[in-house]
């Protein structure tokens, strides 16, 4: 028997039927062990010893890898075709070699493009030796990733309270939306103005045309800047008479796009599905276990002269034999790492035009568009441009068009656009009627239009892997873990699809770009990656690229340690500035304190991070967050900022700021011993800043809101906000509100429908969050299973069992065998403290005489580590 060794149980099961008897399939669910988050983990000092511990959770796994081995013939490594995937095979022949359960026939490795039986067969037909080339590459990376964070990272802690991380990649990718938000920050706006013409030809058909001509010089983006000016060229366009000058036409041929790579697939998904970079490479992840695309890791665009045969005459059955260029097409990439040789992402069966449910089907459905249309003959368009003159030949507008003449692959697939083109850049896509030089189009309506120049937007997941790409920053294959930490580190927070960079983030990165500025180096971090790839192509040594990145880094990070904190928080202080103390309208000192009006504000950095405060501590109290709007600190530390008074009592309402936040209060303060006036916190999704929120304040002021009676008991509902958010009370049951507004404008009707759906859930549905996805149901009990994410991680959920998500692997990339065999192994658990009952002895029928007692064994050595 050959036992083949694979990443995930959908894989295993899937292979385990191709390869029929002989042949035992079993999963590794992933890596089997890592480097422990501690110091010693990497001894520069030792050659970059690495010291590798195995995961926790793996003990089931490993136990039947073991036990499987023992009467194996021959064990095959077959995990996944990339550098990963060659470091975990290495990893488990490392474990396999310490346990000496290296069977006779020794080991093997197989790698494989697609999950297909042909595919599969042909590399067990060929199997090779681990790459020790990528599994060089493999600990370069990982050496360097565990240096930086644990090097840094404590760095970070001791001179930058409240900062919980930096990373190798992590910290750039940061410093690029941070580098963004200055940018919009400095961006001043820029006013013109333009002019357009409606003209109906002789035929009828109107058309637009754009001012470009006035008073005998041509006009570029900025010659109209105010009103007046438009309205004069308005006016002149409205008098004249207009005669066709020019008509050019020219030809335009399009050709397709390459199949996607995993960077391209990630960008395409998120304008075209809108889903995240980690979401997509979960979906193409279940899509490729099942046999449906080829491997999603991969940096090639190229695809194998046979399956471009089968791409060709899906096109001519489909879309035509005019749709089929004379030759297939070939495309090469330009990138030199280990994903090279591997193929672009493609349909397995490019005859399958549907495959997989929900996401799954979309983005089955966006590869395979895209796989068919980079087979497929050009578009080919026609660009018209017609210039109209006035009869003095000082006043000109020119229209354009253009028209798709044969669609070609455009019938298939056409790539979304990242951003928004310049005023006058695009063609707006219209066939402009036929007209003739020398004929008069007549002026139906002059229109002179205000704009203004707008800054750079902000990166969405596609731009901002597109601007990682092309920077040579990271690998496509660990964007969507980057962008994730970013997100889990508060760095970062995402609004309509845009990442804004957070205030915590701007001062890491201020930190790092003020003290390790080479590593946060665009052009660094590009070097390092070529050289991590050099690495993988065997041409250059690990040790030597981690020898020369320790040395300086080392020394750069024990003189950042010798530096006291307070010399930190002054070049912060001055490096932070601009964003910390803009410059006002009226040409006041910013830095001068509201307060007492004497102090000067400046950055200070305490226990539970970075704030700004006033010189004159402490008899000023001013401060305000590091986050925090100026505007605010007048309830942070200050005096309360009153709001306006309530109509009802006529005392004051107030807006101050307390231990636990920002909080609003009826009345003033009385003695020490006397009842706290009413008081109200504000809501994360609420903004009480100034008196124009005094409606809003008093509304929280008045909570709890009385519903009504409810129609079946007689009793009170009440809708208030309470310490886990808003929510509805009836007769001792709680029913969960979406918002804050729902708590003031649930009516009776919903309330009680509400209160039912609540109660009839039960107290654990009422008390767990939306689930992150839903897998079907349980095939023995038939209770739904759901994904959950709770406060120490991802678990699963089917309504009487809770089984937690190894923290190696993804929920969202379960399938629903191993969702059910990992609540199946949990039920089995005897209940949290408790332990399984000992069996009970058997009852002897009489007492046995004593025995001379034997001498105590010797203890077995203890195995051997396998780490």
């Amino acid at each position: 028997m050959q036992v083949v060794i694979v990443e995930s149980p959908a894989k295993a099961k899937t292979i385990e039927k191709y390869l029929g008897p002989g042949f035992k399939v079993l999963a590794s669910y992933g890596h089997i062990r890592d480097l422990p988050p501690k110091d010693g983990s990497v001894d520069p000092e030792n050659g970059f010893a690495m010291q590798w511990e195995l995961y926790g959770d793996k003990a089931k796994q490993l136990k039947a890898i073991a036990d499987a081995s023992k009467g194996a013939d021959r064990i095959i490594l077959a995990t996944d075709p990339d550098r990963e995937g060659e470091a975990i095979a290495w990893h488990l022949l490392e474990w396999l070699k310490g346990r000496k359960a290296v069977p006779k026939g020794g080991t093997a490795r197989v790698t494989f493009n697609a999950i297909t039986k042909a595919t599969v067969l042909d590399a067990m037909a060929h199997p090779r030796e681990l790459d020790d080339a990528l599994i060089d590459a493999y600990k370069a990376r990982r050496a360097l990733d565990y240096l930086v964070g644990f090097t840094l990272s404590p760095v970070l802690w001791r001179k930058l309270p409240g900062a919980k991380s930096a990373g190798r990649v992590q910290s750039v990718a940061l410093r690029i939306v941070v580098d963004r938000e200055r940018e919009i920050e400095a961006f001043r706006a820029r006013e013109y103005w333009t002019v357009q013409a409606v003209f109906a030809a002789a035929s009828g058909a109107t058309f637009t045309a754009r001012l470009s001509l006035f008073h005998g010089k041509k006009l570029d983006k900025f010659d109209l800047t105010n009103e007046q000016d438009a309205h004069r060229a308005r006016a002149e366009v409205e008098a004249g008479r207009f005669t066709v000058s020019a008509v050019e036409t020219k030809p335009v041929t399009r050709n397709p796009y390459p199949p996607f790579t995993t960077s391209t697939l990630q960008q395409e998904a998120s304008r075209k599905l809108g889903f995240t970079a980690s979401h997509t490479m979960r979906v193409a992840q279940g899509l490729y276990e099942e046999g449906h695309i080829t491997y999603m890791r991969t940096d090639g665009v190229q695809i194998g002269a046979e399956s471009i045969a089968v791409i060709r005459d899906v096109i001519g059955k489909e879309f035509g034999r005019d749709a089929l260029p004379e030759k297939a097409r070939h495309y090469a990439t330009k990138a030199k790492n280990a994903q090279e040789a591997h193929e672009a992402i493609r349909p397995t069966e490019p005859s399958k035009r549907h495959a997989g449910s929900a996401d799954a089907a979309k983005l089955y459905d966006l590869i395979w568009k895209r796989t068919i249309a980079s087979q497929m003959a050009s578009a080919r368009l026609e660009r018209t441009s017609v210039d109209l003159l006035s009869d003095d030949g000082r006043t000109g507008l020119r229209a354009s068009g253009q028209v798709v003449v044969f669609e070609g692959f455009m019938a298939v697939y056409n790539e979304s656009r990242d951003e928004t083109p310049a005023d006058g850049d695009e063609d707006d896509g219209k066939r402009l009627p036929r007209l003739t030089q020398g004929e008069t189009p007549v002026v139906n309506d002059v229109t002179a239009d205000q704009h203004f120049t707008e800054p750079p937007p902000r990166f969405s997941e596609a731009t901002l892997v597109k601007k990682l790409e092309e920077l040579g920053i990271g690998r496509p294959s660990t964007y969507a873990s980057i962008l994730q930490t970013l997100r889990d580190r508060s760095y970062v927070r995402i609004e309509k699809n845009r990442f804004f960079a957070e205030e915590k983030g701007r001062l890491v990165t201020a930190f790092l770009e003020r003290f390790f500025e080479k590593y946060v180096g665009y052009d660094f971090t590009a070097e390092l990656e070529t050289e991590l790839d050099e690495v993988s192509a065997g041409d250059l040594d690990y040790l030597t690229v981690l020898g020369r990145f320790w040395t300086e880094f080392e020394a750069r990070t024990k003189d950042m340690l010798d530096m006291r904190p307070s010399d930190v928080t002054v070049a912060l202080d001055e490096f932070l500035a601009p964003l910390l103390f803009p410059p006002k309208d009226d040409g006041t000192d910013p830095r001068l304190c509201t307060t007492c009006g004497t102090g000067r504000l400046s950055l200070k950095t305490g226990k539970f991070g970075a704030f700004i405060a006033c010189s004159n501590y402490p008899e000023c109290r001013y401060t305000r967050q590091f986050a925090g709007d100026p505007s605010e600190a007048s309830v942070n530390g200050g005096a309360p900022l009153l709001l306006g008074t309530d109509p009802v009592s006529g005392e004051p309402v107030s807006l101050r700021s307390g231990r636990f936040g920002v909080y609003v209060q009826l009345g003033d303060d009385g003695p020490k011993d006397a009842p706290k006036p009413p008081r109200a916190s504000i809501p994360k999704d609420v903004t009480v800043a100034g008196p124009d929120d005094l409606d809003m304040a008093l509304r929280l002021l008045a909570l709890p809101r009385e519903v009504g009676i409810h129609p079946e008991t007689g009793e009170k509902i009440v809708a208030s906000i309470g310490r886990y958010g808003p929510y509805l009370q009836h007769n001792g049951k709680y029913a969960r509100l979406t918002s804050t507004a729902d708590v003031f404008e649930t009516g009776m009707n919903a309330a009680v429908v509400k209160l039912a759906e609540a109660l009839a859930a039960g107290p654990r549905a009422r008390n767990t969050p939306a689930p992150l996805r839903e897998f079907g149901p349980h095939p023995v009990s038939g209770a739904p299973i759901r994904l959950i994410a709770g406060r120490f991680g991802q678990y699963l959920a089917d309504g009487t069992t809770n089984a937690t998500v190894p923290k190696d692997s993804d929920g969202m990339a379960l399938t629903l065998d191993e969702a059910v065999a990992l609540l199946d192994a949990r039920a089995a658990m005897p209940p949290k403290g408790k332990k399984k009952p000992a069996p009970k002895k058997k009852a002897a029928a009489a007492k046995p005489a004593a025995k001379k007692k034997a001498p105590p064994k010797a203890a077995k050595k203890p195995a051997k580590s396998s780490t």
